[in-house]
This record gives C-alpha cells, sequence and structure tokens, in this order.
C-alpha cells in the first residue's frame, strides 16, 4: 500500500471512530460530569407539566464545588437543601421575591425543597405564584404541594394556594401530595385531620432514581401533632424502594421526643449544623436535610442570610445507582 493509499485509510478510520463516538453520545474530557448530567435545565410549568420547555443551563450556578462523577461509580452525587421562605419576605418582613431568588442562588443546590410557599395567596405576597416565578428565575423544574386551597379573594381569580415546594435541577419522574395529619390555621376549633402539604419527587440523578421529599411540620408547643405527622411521612416513605431524602421545617430540634421515631429510618444529615430560626440571632436547629442509611453525607452548610425568617441548609451527598 503506498503513502498516499494508506493516508486516505488512516483519514476514513478516524472519521468512522468520530461518528460512532457522537452516536453515542459521547462529550469533551473537558465537560464535567454535572455538565453532562444536567444540561439545558428546563422550568416545569407545575405539577402536570414536569420537563416543561428547554432553556439555557443558569450560568450563575457553578458545579465545581460539587463531588466529581465517576463513570460506572457505585454512588453519584447530589447536593440538595432545605430553606423556608417566609413566603418571601424577610426577617424584615419586606415581601421581596428576588431577594429569595438571590439566596436560593446562592446555595448552588441541585434540588432544593422550600416550605412557607404562597401561590396567589394575598397581598403579603402581592398575589404571585411564588412556586413558578423562582422557577422561572432560577431556571429549574418544581412542583407544588398545596397544604391550603381557597377560593379566590376576590371571586374571580385564580384559586388562593399554600403548601410546599420542591426545585429540581434534575428531571422529574414522578411527583405527588401525601396527606398527613394536620391541625388547621383556617377553620375554627380546628381538629387534627388528614391534609396535603407533604410533597414527593422522583429525580433521575446521573443514573440513579432519587425519592425526594419536602415537609413542613405543625408549629405548636403542643407536640401531638408532630408525633403524628412523623409516623404518618414514616408510613408514605416506608412504600418507596432506594435512597431517600426528606428536607424540611420540622418546628423541632432533632432530639425532640416527638422525632425519635425519624431515627434509624432516616439520619440526621448535619447532626453538629448550626442553628437556623430565627435567621439573624438563631436559637433553634429545626430546618433539617435527612436522609436514608444508604445515603453518604460529605458536607453540609448553613447559611446566614436574613432573605427569610429561616436560615436555609445544605447538604452535599452521594446517592448510590442501585435506586434505578
Amino acid at each position: 500500500m503506498d503513502r498516499r493509499t494508506r493516508r486516505l485509510a488512516h483519514r476514513a478510520t478516524v472519521t468512522a471512530v468520530l461518528t460512532l463516538a457522537a452516536a453515542l453520545g459521547t462529550v469533551s474530557p473537558g465537560a464535567s460530569a454535572t455538565d453532562r448530567a444536567a444540561g439545558p435545565a428546563p422550568v416545569s410549568a407545575g405539577p402536570h407539566d414536569l420537563h416543561g420547555p428547554r432553556i439555557p443551563h443558569d450560568p450563575l450556578v457553578p458545579h465545581d464545588s460539587r463531588v466529581p462523577s465517576v463513570p460506572h461509580s457505585p454512588s453519584v452525587p447530589l447536593r440538595v437543601a432545605t430553606y423556608n421562605i417566609h413566603a418571601g419576605a424577610g426577617e424584615d418582613d419586606v415581601f421581596d421575591l428576588e431577594r429569595t431568588a438571590a439566596a436560593i442562588r446562592g446555595l448552588r443546590a441541585d434540588v432544593i425543597g422550600l416550605e412557607e410557599v404562597d401561590v396567589h395567596w394575598g397581598a403579603r405576597s402581592d398575589f404571585t405564584d411564588e412556586a413558578r416565578e423562582l422557577a422561572a428565575r432560577l431556571r429549574m423544574r418544581f412542583f407544588f404541594a398545596p397544604i391550603y386551597d381557597l377560593p379566590a379573594d376576590p371571586a374571580g381569580g385564580p384559586r388562593r394556594q399554600y403548601g410546599v415546594a420542591v426545585l429540581s435541577r434534575f428531571p422529574v419522574r414522578d411527583a405527588q401530595n401525601h396527606e398527613i395529619t394536620r391541625l388547621s390555621t383556617q377553620t375554627p376549633d380546628p381538629v387534627p385531620a388528614p391534609a396535603p402539604g407533604f410533597a414527593e419527587v422522583t429525580v433521575r440523578v446521573r443514573g440513579a432514581r432519587v425519592h425526594v421529599y419536602a415537609t413542613h411540620l405543625d408549629y405548636r408547643a403542643d407536640p401531638s401533632v408532630r408525633r403524628v405527622q412523623v409516623d404518618d411521612m414514616l408510613a408514605v416513605l416506608a412504600r418507596d424502594p432506594g435512597p431517600k431524602i426528606l428536607v424540611g421545617d420540622f418546628n423541632a430540634e432533632p432530639d425532640a421526643p416527638e422525632l425519635a421515631r425519624l431515627w434509624g429510618p432516616l439520619v440526621d444529615a448535619a447532626p453538629s449544623g448550626g442553628k437556623t430560626y430565627p435567621a439573624a440571632d438563631p436559637v433553634r436547629r429545626i430546618d433539617l436535610v435527612t436522609v436514608s442509611p444508604d445515603v453518604a453525607v460529605t458536607g453540609t452548610h448553613d447559611y446566614a442570610t436574613t432573605a427569610s425568617d429561616h436560615r436555609p441548609v445544605v447538604a452535599d451527598l452521594l446517592v448510590p445507582r442501585h435506586g434505578r
């Protein structure tokens, strides 16, 4: 074979290899695992459209602080957070949703559970659909799980809703609004009864299937309702296989007797974490990230911000791939 023929054959071989690589979806070695996994992050239009239109990935959220993914690794990195947003008002009681969005953006989290979320609730939040607005500003998917769903005021407008939400950079495969026992704040002389507002999303994270739950437990001094709520939540979690992450405002510190049954099925991700409430000078750690024992915790942080009356909490996790 002469030199020209060998050169042509070599060129044909290289072209075939590059064509095969493109077909298999490989990327430049310079791209991080998170860049490959996240790609363009669509915004959800709500619980019935969890994928939404494709828009560019948020360039303000760097990925270099996360644990890199290794091909065929038994675990994948995931950063989660919980944040009671106080209906978009800071500890100064001034409604400023852009300030809330900036605080959430600074967490650099992949999945975030939000509590005290207003959707057309009232003047305190300018009748804003906070779940949708925050998802749009942060370029994330979302699921909103109302605790209260009331007629419009004034009549003719959208219904007034208040509850919890989950934001996600990763595809949401399923979402449910579960009932747990609640003592209503909207009716006189309430009695404990099942009510919605315990959110669950199933997220696909770099090949792992993860159940993420967001909760907001009863705030009253009497722990009896919280104790029943813990049992209700554990019953929901017991039905789901694979790795689980439960975040939220528990309105009780981890060593409270009414939370005792959580520990075993779940692990406190930040047992030595800082206080979270009230935000300016916190004295209680009531905002928690908890995980099933098969999820490893590689780091946790609470952030000093007064964009709400609570401080957010972030946890860096390694999630087993067997949760498929």
